[in-house]
């Protein structure tokens, strides 16, 4: 029994799920006194207030957020009886560390009830997640937006991205991107483009935001079919109709280490292990014992990501520096990604390593991440990281650059001697296929 009423409840997070619990489960109920949010993962989000006009008449004054480094402080100063955990692409022992913080500071530690948070619609929703950040779940999403629009025939698919709310948490509320200029009137990151740039290019709608009861009701209004693209390794948001959960074989026994990425391997429709034309034959063994003994009644399709680039004979011989998604080596923890594999295949002669050379932000970056490896992390969240990116790129001394992020880096950030990029999708290998999979669930006669 709580010692207080109402119950005083600190929600740590990382500006997502968080606030997505917030919103579904405690916002407009009274027996509950939401204290303070921490955050950890997302720079420069502590020190900010969850506004008044996200948080309800119950919270007139907003919620404020605080860095997690100072949780048993608050726990303490602010009498806390339970700490709720709303954050994801973490060791199940990160989990229970930081549980043990809280039981050891006098709090209880809570996990929430994913059916308490998942939103039904009344449109059909395909949910994609993943074991891990870095798997393959955007290249799988694209995959799933092409078989909906040109194979079972739906002509408004909109997709819907797990929340990325790095600026004016008010004002991005409901975000919706059909062009490059909304990214650009929305102040978009570099992350944020990464995940919606794919879908405008080929016609669709995406929304993005803060509160995803209103979004969703938005999202309705113009929609067949609704894609949920989910992040990092997180549960979705809304209650899906198929579930779609990516594992990778270059991470072999993470399907079953990492938080929520199991919780997803139990729930899923459809498994999909991606990259076994890269991955060790070992690798790709375990990952399929281990996702067959958490969920035998999973489809299994068995996926490639090859790789493309315009001119591959001028990388052959080349010193390279390689660009790779930024959250894949951060909190993904992968020291590489598809652009050191492009660099390898294509005959580079070096890839160079670029921590040398980079500078402020950057270089915090691999000091709060020294498992990174010679590769550069796109980071960008804001135009003072994206100036020091670009500054990084420019002061390492080589021949090219391998940009593998799924964004025109080039739009962002003037590269000063000759770029290409790496691209890749997803191409599944025998049966069932996705589309197998999706027209027995969504086919339409």
């Amino acid at each position: 029994m709580s010692s207080h009423f109402p119950q005083r409840i600190l929600i740590a997070g990382a500006a997502g799920r968080d606030f997505h619990d917030f919103n579904t489960v405690f916002r407009n109920d009274d027996a509950y006194r939401v204290v303070a949010f921490t955050a950890t993962q997302i720079p420069n989000i502590e020190g900010r207030l969850y506004p008044p006009a996200l948080s309800g008449p119950l919270y007139p004054e907003g919620i404020p957020i605080y860095p997690e480094a100072e949780l048993e402080e608050l726990i303490a100063r602010q009498a806390i009886d339970d700490v709720v955990f709303a954050y994801s692409d973490v060791s199940h022992e990160t989990v229970m560390h930081l549980a043990s913080r809280v039981l050891a500071a006098g709090a209880g530690f809570r996990l929430m009830n994913p059916r308490r948070t998942q939103l039904a619609s009344t449109r059909p929703i395909v949910s994609v997640g993943a074991v891990r950040t870095g798997s393959g779940k955007s290249q799988t999403s694209r995959r799933i937006l092409s078989i909906l629009q040109n194979e079972l025939g739906y002509e408004h698919v909109v997709a819907v991205r797990h929340p990325m709310p790095y600026g004016n948490l008010a004002e991005q509320a409901v975000q919706r991107f059909a062009s490059h200029a909304d990214m650009d009137r929305h102040k978009c990151t570099i992350e944020e483009r990464e995940e919606y740039e794919p879908y405008v290019e080929r016609g669709a709608v995406i929304f993005a935001g803060v509160d995803y009861e209103a979004i969703l009701r938005q999202a309705e209004q113009e929609a067949d079919i609704i894609i949920w693209d989910g992040g990092n390794n997180d549960l979705p948001f809304f209650r899906s109709d198929y579930h779609v959960v990516v594992v990778d074989p270059h991470r072999p026994g993470h399907e079953m280490r990492y938080h929520p990425g199991e919780a997803n391997v139990r729930t899923a429709d459809a498994l999909v292990v991606n990259k076994i034309d890269t991955a060790e034959p070992a690798g790709v063994d375990t990952v399929l014992r281990n996702i067959r003994q958490l969920n035998p009644r999973a489809a299994i399709v068995r996926g490639a990501s090859p790789l493309f680039v315009d001119d591959p004979a001028a990388i052959q011989g080349r010193r390279v520096l390689v660009v790779e998604d930024g959250p894949t080596l951060t909190h993904g923890e992968m020291a590489y990604g598809a652009g050191v594999v492009a660099a390898r295949q294509f005959g580079a002669a070096e890839i160079v390593d670029p921590r040398p050379y980079a500078v402020r932000s950057i270089a915090a970056t691999y000091a709060k991440y020294p498992n990174t490896g010679p590769v550069l992390p796109a980071m960008g969240y804001g135009a003072e990281q994206i100036a020091d990116l670009e500054e990084t790129i420019n002061r390492t001394p080589v021949d090219m650059v391998l940009v593998a992020t799924p964004i025109d880096l080039a739009r962002l950030v003037d590269i000063d001697r000759p770029s290409q990029r790496v691209r890749y999708e997803l191409q599944e290998i025998g049966r069932p296929t996705l589309t197998d999979l999706l027209r027995a669930r969504f086919g339409r006669g």
